[in-house]
């Protein structure tokens, strides 16, 4: 591999040209560039584009089937293709997502020479076999990679505080209270939709895939390393925004923050 293509996500916080600076000077020692082009769905996009995207979505929490390959629901993907700040609230398979986006690309970028990585809009999850349902993921590796800007506030779990201050509100007051309520709360142990934390966090989730197409390592064990598979938003907070960025050995490859 000698070069990542990062792909804007105009809809979001994340500032894709400053995480692209960050990576080049990651991946300078071993002679990776970094590039910065446009909104992946448009950039790449297709007439099957929507209808892939019905067929990606999930059902149930706990359907392994996906897709709604209804009219309005065609008619729908086709509109947040359009207008992406007209979508939300839709959770999608990541590896069909995937597939579909790597169709859609021109059989000359499919190759492992470029990597491109498309900052998305969009939630997306995979399936657990080992529990039989859906999990958000932040991130799906491969090419292209995925990175879910609202998987990185909705995918990790949140600190027990908050849960606890969840079940205390639906016991005084019989419904879930608003999740504005609960982030005034629980302030500042996790991020939250608009986090102006959202671009730094999400530097090594877009390392991630970089390095398991340099080295072949999905993540590093440690939880201190950027390239953690963190699962609770405390673990994201300690690999993504505090120092040292890397462990020990992967240091040695991108540098010491």
């Amino acid at each position: 591999m000698d070069r990542v293509v990062l792909y804007r996500a105009p809809t979001t916080e994340a500032r894709v040209d400053e995480i692209a600076d960050w990576l080049e000077e990651r991946l300078a020692s071993v002679g990776v560039s970094v590039a910065v082009r446009d909104r992946f769905l448009d950039v790449h996009r297709t007439d099957e584009l929507a209808e892939r995207f019905a067929e990606a979505r999930v059902r149930s929490p706990y359907d392994r089937e996906t897709g709604n390959a209804m009219l309005g629901t065609i008619r729908y993907e086709e509109r947040v293709l359009e207008s992406p700040e007209r979508g939300g609230g839709v959770l999608y398979d990541g590896l069909q997502v995937q597939r579909a986006l790597n169709a859609a690309m021109a059989p000359e970028d499919r190759d492992l020479e470029t990597l491109h990585v498309a900052i998305l809009d969009r939630a997306i999850g995979t399936w657990g076999d080992h529990d039989g349902r859906w999990h958000k993921r932040v991130n799906v590796l491969g090419q292209p990679a995925l990175v879910s800007v609202p998987g990185l506030y909705e995918a990790p779990a949140k600190p027990e505080r908050y849960y606890k201050e969840k079940q205390r509100h639906a016991l005084l007051s019989g419904d879930s209270p608003p999740r504005e309520v609960l982030e005034n709360r629980v302030k500042g142990e996790f991020l939250i939709e608009d986090d102006p934390r959202t671009t730094d966090a999400l530097g090594g989730y877009v390392l991630q895939p970089v390095d398991y197409l340099l080295t072949g390592a999905s993540f590093c064990d440690d939880q201190r390393c950027r390239l953690f598979d963190a699962h609770r938003h405390e673990g994201v907070i300690e690999a993504q925004l505090r120092k040292p960025a890397f462990c020990p050995d992967h240091a040695e490859m991108y540098g010491r923050d």
